[in-house]
């Protein structure tokens, strides 16, 4: 590691071109991320050609703040509104949307805003550090050890529906019934997509996450009268106070640091996969977790904690291999081969004042959307000052052009009204819709993985089964499902044992 480059790339990092372009990227991903169906990857995707008579150091600052910012931002709208704003925040309103109806929007939105900045934070520190060794581990994952690492997210089912197991396990495999719309990962046959082109990839997960959790809450709010939720205000204060909070969970953010940077790392896993195992490990290690789901603040520092640090983890593949993590690593690739860089081996002695000079805009950026966060929390609280009936019609709005935004077409909007139907249909019969979701993250990867792995050895099972039992890291993953599994059990056990004794009492007295 050459210190010079690096002092003469922090330098260049805060030359007043680089903190306007970081400025400018970090205010319009806070405006993707927070509106329903603009995800990073399109926020990305939209800016690149204004990049093309930039510097190459400009351009990507202003594309990495766009990525940086906007995977935060989308936790607005999902604890203000109930509405993801990206997919990786669907874990968000879990807790998120509880607080602010418990009157803690302002206590939320500042977990949010400073654990996001510091998992984003922790993660550059990896990318600028340990990118090259860290790399190294993203070649050892081959199809089979992508199949065990969905199982392990499936088997997060279980903890997500310790009250009622049975109810969870229903919605967990009927979300992976719906991942098979579209088409198949090796054959290109095309299943349940009524010759629609919009389905042959398969049901967005933007378009199911806004149908899922907005429509419910619109009914919810068209049945009572009055405002639309406890009002309440972001003020400065209340950064400081969660700076003190997240000092007192310093382990739950180190941990979902630490899960975020090396869920990135792995390709195609992404930050909704690290949400949720983030979300599963806070749950276990919680002195109370059953009030998770209730306003927990460590289910929100969790979350957010996880997908921000995502960020640096993905660029560390897409760096020093070439490799994407994600699709917006993906894009960011196709960005610095615009400029004439190579990302690969030689792209940190090749062009390592522009690599650096980036890393130390990405820093900044995670900084830069604190306050520019809080500012913009501190007006869209207002929103729940409104009648209800206005905030419904807001809501749906909200909801239709989020969901046309995803493809440009109607049909994603219909997707989105049958799954607001199955929202309601779930939450009145009480069904948790936790497992439907991951069941369909986690659905398509674990398909394609499994076709895939099972073609490496031409349909050989015995061979598969083989290669996964002698692979370290399937072995690691086996032994993480089967613990999550046992402990999920073990406490749902206690909790029944623990309620009859209850009952025993009671009946004595």
């Amino acid at each position: 590691m050459n210190f010079s480059v690096i002092a003469s790339s922090l330098g260049q990092a805060f030359e007043p071109g680089m903190l306007v372009m970081v400025l400018v990227g970090t205010v319009l991903g806070v405006i993707v991320g927070s509106l329903p169906g603009l995800t990073s990857t399109m926020g990305v995707a939209l800016l690149v050609p204004f990049t093309f008579g930039m510097n190459p150091a400009m351009g990507l600052a202003l594309l990495g703040a766009i990525y940086a910012s906007s995977s935060y931002a989308g936790s607005i709208s999902a604890i203000l509104l109930n509405i993801p704003g990206t997919p990786s925040n669907c874990c968000t309103l879990l807790d998120g949307y509880p607080m602010t109806k418990k009157g803690q929007a302002s206590r939320a939105i500042a977990l949010s805003t400073i654990g996001s900045a510091i998992g984003g934070l922790i993660s550059v520190f990896a990318l600028l550090f340990l990118a090259p060794p860290l790399a190294i581990l993203a070649l050892e994952f081959g199809p089979q050890e992508y199949f065990v690492m969905a199982l392990f997210g499936v088997a997060i089912i279980a903890t997500l529906s310790e009250k009622n197991l049975i109810k969870g396990v229903i919605a967990g495999i009927f979300g992976l019934l719906l991942s098979i719309v579209g088409m198949h990962p090796i054959t290109g046959e095309a299943r349940f997509t009524f010759d629609l082109p919009e389905l042959f990839n398969g049901l967005s997960l933007v378009t199911a996450l806004i149908g899922l959790y907005s429509l419910p809450e619109v009914v919810s709010m068209l049945k009572e009268k009055g405002a639309a939720a406890s009002s309440g205000k972001v003020e400065v204060s209340g950064i400081f106070s969660s700076m003190k909070e997240l000092l007192h969970y310093k382990m739950l953010t180190l941990r979902a640091s630490i899960i975020g940077i090396i869920i990135g790392i792995v390709p195609g896993a992404g930050q909704s996969i690290a949400s949720f195992i983030a979300y599963d490990d806070a749950r276990k290690s919680s002195k109370k977790p059953e009030e998770f789901g209730t306003g927990c603040p460590e289910g929100v520092i969790a979350s957010e904690v996880s997908n921000n640090a995502v960020v640096g983890g993905s660029l560390v593949p897409a760096f020093t291999l070439g490799i994407p993590g994600n699709a917006v690593s993906a894009v960011l690739i196709s960005g610095l081969m615009i400029h004439g860089i190579q990302p690969g081996p030689s792209l940190f002695a090749d062009n390592s004042e522009i690599v650096y000079s980036f890393i130390f805009s990405l820093f900044i950026a995670n900084i830069a959307f604190i306050p520019i966060g809080i500012f913009c929390a501190k007006y869209c609280v207002k929103l729940l000052q409104m009648p209800k009936e206005i905030m419904a019609a807001l809501v749906i709005g909200l909801s239709v052009i989020g969901s046309y935004a995803v493809n440009g077409s109607m049909v994603e909007v219909w997707v989105m009204i049958a799954f607001g139907a199955l929202g309601n249909f779930m939450k009145y019969f009480n069904l948790p819709r936790e497992p439907l979701v991951l069941g369909l993250v986690l659905g398509t990867m674990a398909e394609s993985e499994l076709a895939r792995a099972l073609a490496l050895v031409q349909g050989d099972i015995f061979r598969l089964t083989t290669g996964i039992m002698t692979s370290p890291i399937c072995l690691i993953m086996i032994g993480l499902i089967l613990y999550s599994v046992m402990h999920s059990l073990l406490k749902r056990r206690k909790a029944i044992k623990a309620a009859a004794t209850k009952e025993t009492l009671a009946e004595a007295v």
